[in-house]
């Protein structure tokens, strides 16, 4: 093996990030195998394991599996304290789910022979309900923005096209100018991977968007720039300056029970779209899901409303069964039990 098939796994990811980079998978994305990668190269390095990718085996995986499991959170981290809690299942399906895509890049690229985690099981992320605002929740959200200065009413454009989209918050922060179609009624969005769809947006998000755009959104601060939302100074907002103004709001408007994150948003106008009569196909394109997987969630989700939704869409109630036939009386055949009989079933 060449001498460029042998070395520490830090030494690779630079390669990755290029490489992950120009097949156009997300900024997130590469980040989250980034700092997955090197938290497993810790781990290595602290237990006295080797940190040759030739050399890690589906022994050191599993070995990686037991110190998560047994690990409490926030161990360690410079600025969280632990608090005892185990690590949970969620972030360690993730980390592995980001190391096995590692690996494979290692093994697409002939850096290694074979990916250790072809002989290693992934444990499953547990299933959590994913709570979301209540209808009060947003309308006292709402409520505490001071929509009379500029800053406001970006804000409450902000949390108002969050819900009415279900979009993401980095597709939200990367939204342009040119990518409105305020007469149409919808916003080009940039999802994962570079791809584009176009989102719906209501009356008056519609009207919302308008007045922010016309009135109160401030002078960018170059002519390069024509992104929607944007600081004092004609700035982009970020993805982390959005998450600290949805929590200061949720703050101010008393929210507890759920978190309140630009995400949450994203749930709640999800299962609000289903509720309201939305069908799941439609609800799978504006979120950007390339299956329904993911989007069947949401359903689980809207579940309460199933017997509310089945009486309005019963297959056989909305029938044009002819009413004879529903009276047409029944034949009593021996050792056939009639359905409206008592029965053990």
């Amino acid at each position: 093996m060449s001498s460029f098939c042998t070395g520490n796994i830090e030494h690779f990811i630079r390669g990755y990030q290029i490489c992950a980079a120009s097949e156009g998978k997300s900024p997130n994305t590469i980040a989250i195998v980034t700092n997955s990668v090197r938290y497993f190269s810790n781990f290595l390095t602290s237990h006295g394991l080797s940190t040759d990718v030739t050399q890690i085996s589906h022994h050191e995986v599993r070995a990686f599996i037991l110190y998560l499991r047994q690990k409490a959170r926030f161990l360690g981290h410079p600025y969280n304290r632990t608090d005892g809690r185990p690590v949970s299942g969620s972030t360690v399906n993730c980390y592995l789910r980001s190391l096995r895509a590692f690996f494979s890049w290692l093994l697409s690229e002939g850096i290694v022979t074979e990916n250790p985690f072809a002989r290693v099981k992934i444990p499953k992320a547990p299933k959590k309900v994913i709570a979301t605002f209540s209808d009060d929740q947003i309308r006292r959200l709402l409520g505490v923005i001071n929509v009379k200065k500029p800053e406001g009413y970006r804000d409450y454009c902000i949390i108002m096209t969050l819900l009415d989209t279900a979009m993401r918050v980095t597709e939200l922060c990367n939204i342009r100018l040119s990518d409105l179609q305020l007469e149409d009624g919808v916003i080009k969005v940039w999802g994962k991977g570079n791809k584009q769809r176009l989102v719906p947006i209501g009356k008056q998000v519609q009207r919302c968007l308008w007045r922010y755009i016309s009135r109160y959104r401030p002078e960018l601060a170059n002519d390069r720039s024509d992104f929607l939302f944007v600081t004092r100074d004609g700035r982009p907002l970020t993805k982390d300056r959005i998450d600290k103004i949805v929590r200061a709001y949720g703050k101010k408007a008393d929210v507890v029970g759920v978190r309140c994150s630009p995400h949450t948003f994203r749930h709640s106008a999800a299962v609000r779209f289903l509720r309201n009569g939305g069908d799941v196909f439609s609800l799978q394109r504006m979120l950007g899901h390339n299956s329904l997987e993911m989007t069947r969630r949401y359903c689980e989700l809207a579940d309460i409303d199933v017997k509310r939704a089945h009486i309005a869409a019963s297959p056989v109630d909305n029938l044009a069964i002819a009413p004879g036939l529903r009276s047409r009386p029944v034949k009593n055949t021996p050792g056939v039990q009639h359905p409206t009989a008592t029965s053990n079933l």
